[in-house]
């Protein structure tokens, strides 16, 4: 065995442990966040104009079924909560988890690196039944370099998603909601879709007060197939901070509200020949939610896509984003 194959092993454990912990420390800074703010609630730290006064009612998470709040199996989930009802923007990069009850969207991607570039469009419908997202996605890929180009359909995603439990604080600053998702991505046989793809995921939705939101998500991809994909694992992760501006605070022309957005996109290899190798994408972007024409709302979204660390360095130097999504 040789020093420079046993140094080169080493190196590369190094590099998959400080990968898992950063990934490990945005999932903690999650939860922290969450827990610190339920427990700022519980015990009445909260400011006044944000929390019920009786302090009796503080010491529970949420009021007494009986109260008319709580519905749904095991009275897990909150009338109160705002889930659904567009406090959270919709994502750039990362999966989308509110619900959405009618919506079309259209998202188009130009990224750099390494001498390449690439040209992403995806074409979204989402409906709602009940507290139940059905989504169907096509997606359109053309990858330039090295005096080739490669162009063709993608997977076609089918997806669902369904909230499980809620959580509201009395004075309703904190709204968390946890919920399930799955996606399938099914292979048209073109050059860039050749794999089945099945995604189980979880996610949580974060409301703090009128100026904060967080959309946390992580799944775990297998593709089914031959090829050299064929079998890969992969652990997904995306959180997406919103930071909502009513209209009445900056007064744009037409436009409802403005929400700065950032994003961060990452996926890890679990097997094959590159275990605990991770990409790590951050987006800086903003969407403006215009004034409805008629039943329809739109939302035009622009983003600067940026890699984070060294894995996703080595295939992405910089890209833009445009989304247009249509509320109707």
């Amino acid at each position: 065995m040789s020093l420079r194959g046993a140094s080169d092993r080493q190196r590369f454990a190094n590099q998959r442990q400080q990968r898992l912990a950063r990934f490990i420390i945005f999932a903690v800074m999650n939860n922290i966040l969450i827990a610190g703010f339920l427990l700022l609630s519980m015990l009445g730290l909260v400011p006044t104009t944000l929390q019920a006064a009786d302090p009796a009612s503080l010491m529970s998470p949420a009021p007494d079924s009986s109260s008319g709040t709580r519905y749904g199996l095991f009275d897990w989930l909150d009338h109160r909560s705002e889930y659904g009802q567009g406090v959270f923007p919709e994502p750039f990069l990362v999966d989308d988890s509110d619900l959405e009850i009618n919506e079309f969207r259209l998202d188009w991607e130009h990224a750099r690196g390494n001498n390449q570039e690439g040209e992403f469009g995806t074409m979204e419908l989402e409906k709602g039944f009940g507290l139940m997202t059905i989504e169907l996605e096509l997606h359109y890929e053309r990858d330039m370099g090295g005096g080739s180009i490669m162009q063709g359909f993608d997977n076609i995603d089918i997806g669902a998603r369904y909230p499980i439990h809620q959580y509201v604080s009395l004075g309703r600053f904190v709204d968390s909601t946890w919920g399930v998702a799955v996606e399938a991505g099914i292979p048209v046989n073109s050059v860039v879709s050749k794999n089945a793809e099945f995604v189980p995921k979880i996610f949580n939705d974060l409301r703090l007060g009128d100026h904060f939101n967080l959309q946390s998500i992580i799944g775990y991809s297998t593709l089914f197939g031959g090829g050299g994909e064929g079998g890969l694992q992969t652990f997904e992760y995306g959180f997406v901070f919103g930071f909502p501006i009513q209209h009445k605070e900056l007064p744009l022309p037409g436009v409802l509200q403005f929400i700065p957005v950032f994003e961060l996109s990452g996926e890890t290899d679990v097997n094959q020949d590159t275990p605990g190798h991770n990409s790590l994408i951050g987006n800086a972007a903003f969407r403006l939610n215009l004034k409805t024409i008629g039943r329809i709302q739109p939302r035009l979204g622009f983003g600067y896509v940026f890699p984070i660390d060294h894995g996703a360095g080595e295939d992405l130097n910089h890209g833009f984003f445009t989304s247009l999504v249509f509320e109707f």
